[in-house]
């Protein structure tokens, strides 16, 4: 009878935590304006670190948040005043095998430091134009905020 208590309480306990997770997405998604998308963290193997997770737009800031995480403070902020797009790709090697098909993968820089998003193709002209929206004349804002290189034709 004892182990079907520490058993119980244990599924109790997990069903506690899906809960509070799911319920933070919820509460974090309720007032609108966000996207999923995927944060590279970790850059030690090529085509891994990936993070899954809600991009909440709020001002002139996206928000980063992990999907199975706790915190509701975001896990990276995102200012489009010092966001610049360098150039956007298809998923290559691991990484076609962790995102889907359609997904796009976006490096940017800020303030020096490479950062790479990666969304849904029908997101990414939203988040330019959210990028492009900024008032002119801004700090940060040097000349033309994106430049896309197209991808050459797979044969």
């Amino acid at each position: 009878m004892r182990i079907l208590e520490i058993v119980g309480i244990c599924l109790a306990a997990l069903l506690l935590v899906l809960l509070a997770i799911f319920l933070r997405r919820r509460l974090l998604m309720a007032g609108g304006g966000t996207i999923r998308v995927q944060v590279r963290v970790s850059t030690l193997v090529p085509g891994r670190g990936w993070s899954t997770g809600i991009g909440q737009f709020v001002g002139d800031e996206l928000r980063f948040h992990r999907m199975f995480s706790f915190a509701f403070r975001p896990k990276r902020v995102l200012d489009r005043r010092a966001l610049a797009v360098e150039c956007r790709r298809l998923p290559e090697g691991p990484e076609r095998l962790t995102m889907p098909g359609h997904w796009v993968i976006i490096l940017c820089r800020q303030a020096g430091a490479a950062i790479e998003i990666a969304m849904a193709e029908s997101t990414v002209t939203g988040f330019l134009s959210w990028l492009e929206a900024a008032p002119p004349g801004q700090p940060g804002s040097v000349g033309p905020r994106t430049v896309i290189t197209p991808r050459p034709a797979e044969n």
